[in-house]
């Protein structure tokens, strides 16, 4: 770490914070049923649907054995415990969806 942050620039950046989701997807045990890939298609349509909506603001499919991928949602986290309860790969079994509360900062991006 090289650059110098006040604790003025800290309480600056807190005072901009606003509520937002954490969905934290993980790989279930049905992630290779039968049928897996349609149902996965449904799902994939489903989030970059959810992004073009503007309920989801960021998207992060992961490649790994465990997480599926992380989604920070602009609704409250009950509303989106329930959008995520519809996924179809979580009603069929092959994700698990955890939601958080969290905080972001308004016009974070990721870098192009």
């Amino acid at each position: 770490m090289s650059t110098t942050v006040t604790d003025e620039q800290i309480r600056a950046l807190a005072a901009t914070a606003k509520p937002y989701s954490l969905a934290l997807l993980e790989w279930g045990p049905e992630r290779t049923m039968d049928g897996a890939g349609a149902i996965e298609l449904e799902h994939q349509r489903r989030m970059v649907s959810l992004r073009a909506e503007g309920v989801i603001a960021v998207l992060c499919p992961v490649a790994s054995a465990t997480v599926a991928g992380i989604a920070i949602m602009t609704v409250p986290a009950e509303e989106a415990a329930e959008i995520m309860a519809g996924d179809p790969c979580v009603r069929a079994g092959m994700m698990r969806c955890e939601v958080h509360a969290c905080h972001g900062f308004p016009g974070d991006t990721l870098p192009a």
